[in-house]
């Protein structure tokens, strides 16, 4: 999607997109989804709202799950778009799997009922087919066990100008700016513990990460070019092991290591990912947000762009 110069819409192709959106089906441990009535509507559906001007869709969905549940949401599988039309223009919603953390409802003009629900519940108490579409998402991506955010370190300083071991060459100011939006994304995903490949760029990358929620991070060689190539087996074994974890794990790595990576898990997967196992991108400071059920990856989101 583009923006078009100076008239604020979207462009999906060659669709104009008037109004951007976006939300959440929101998960308890329980297996019960959120629904809110908006009484200006008299409907329920599942929490979303516009963005802000400037923000971008992951902080847009966290934002309004928050405002029209007082729940604290961590993203999880991105459920793709829903567009029709309203007397605006034309509007998209983005919808994410996420999962409810900290908070508690208050009623509020905006949306004065939340019902906690069963996905079979609430198909039937949906006031729209196309949120009864997100819901059949759902479904299929499920609520993950675990979820590795598997980042590219950002950019660094000019290899042919750096005369020291290549291990400590430092982020470059891009890179540093990239490390700062990145911890503002990732937190939206709920992380609980950080690894990283051992050059200097990689851990940097998600030092502003680690110093904001207060964790360690932890080496891991098999997990950078040198170690993963010596041993990739070992490598991408340890990977299994991390997405075995319940939660959700941060792995700084690198750009021979990702892609190869998530081809071998994109090619295991039973889940039909719309994803290319030889065209695997990896800019510098993007993520790809891999949920995992069991050992099995279930969906593969990637995010160019380290501000969502």
């Amino acid at each position: 999607m583009t923006t078009e110069a100076g008239r604020g819409v979207w462009t999906a192709g060659t669709e104009r997109v008037d109004i951007r959106a976006a939300g959440a089906v929101l998960w308890r441990d329980n297996g019960d989804i959120a629904l809110v009535h908006r009484p200006r509507y008299d409907d329920w559906s599942f929490p979303k709202g516009k963005l802000d001007h400037g923000e971008t869709m992951p902080f847009a969905a966290v934002r309004e799950v928050g405002e029209e549940t007082g729940l604290t949401a961590h993203l999880g599988p991105m459920l793709g778009d829903v567009r029709y039309a309203v007397p605006e223009g034309n509007k998209v919603v983005r919808y994410w799997s996420a999962r409810a953390a900290e908070g508690a409802f208050t009623p509020n003009a905006e949306t004065d009922q939340l019902r906690w629900v069963s996905p079979t519940d609430a198909a039937e108490t949906l006031s729209y087919g196309h949120d009864l579409d997100v819901l059949r998402r759902f479904g299929i991506f499920g609520r993950p066990t675990s979820t590795v955010l598997l980042v590219r370190h950002g950019k660094a300083g000019s290899r042919g100008q750096w005369d020291g071991d290549d291990d400590e060459r430092p982020l470059s100011s891009s890179g540093q700016e990239q490390a700062t939006h990145l911890a503002a994304l990732l937190p939206l995903f709920g992380p609980e513990r950080l690894v990283s490949a051992p050059p200097l760029r990689c851990r940097d990358t998600v030092a502003p990460l680690a110093s904001l929620l207060g964790l360690e991070v932890r080496d891991e060689p098999l997990l950078g070019e040198e170690g993963y190539w010596e041993r990739p087996r070992a490598g991408l074994a340890r990977l299994r092991q991390l997405a075995a974890m319940p939660g959700v794990t941060v792995v700084s790595s690198q750009g021979g290591v990702i892609p190869d990576v998530v081809r071998i898990l994109v090619e295991g997967s039973r889940h039909g990912l719309p994803v290319d196992p030889s065209a695997v991108p990896a800019r510098k400071a993007s993520t790809w947000v891999l949920g995992f059920a069991g050992a099995t990856l279930r969906s593969a989101d990637y995010y160019s762009h380290p501000t969502g």
